[in-house]
């Protein structure tokens, strides 16, 4: 498969990896949008948001349960932080293995119009 993020998962291309279990892999953003940008993706290889089935319900409470467990390792959890989802080209999505990006230590803001 030529999936960037199943080739940091498989240790093909390096990742600065900050967290991993069996079902999850969470490592930094190498274009960081806040001081803390950290993507957190499944192992299991799932193209988009659509592509979820039922049965992928408790992987994606698993993904936010490390975002929110991240947050509060690295210090921003009471403050308050940004977890974001993009699917396909007009919401974003460059990278077509579902990732949730985890972003702290700065405020933000929701963009006009």
């Amino acid at each position: 498969m030529d999936c960037l993020f199943c080739k940091i998962i498989n240790r093909e291309i390096p990742g600065d990896i900050v967290y991993e279990d069996d079902d999850v892999l969470a490592f930094n953003d190498i274009n960081p949008q806040a001081p803390t940008h950290v993507l957190i993706i499944p192992k299991q290889h799932i193209a988009t948001l659509n592509d979820l089935t039922e049965s992928d319900q408790a992987l994606i409470g698993r993904m936010t349960h490390t975002a929110a467990s991240l947050a509060k390792e690295k210090g921003f959890a009471d403050d308050g932080y940004r977890v974001v989802m993009n699917c396909n080209e007009k919401g974003g999505q460059t990278v077509y293995h579902i990732h949730m990006h985890l972003m702290g230590g700065r405020g933000f803001t929701w963009p006009a119009g």
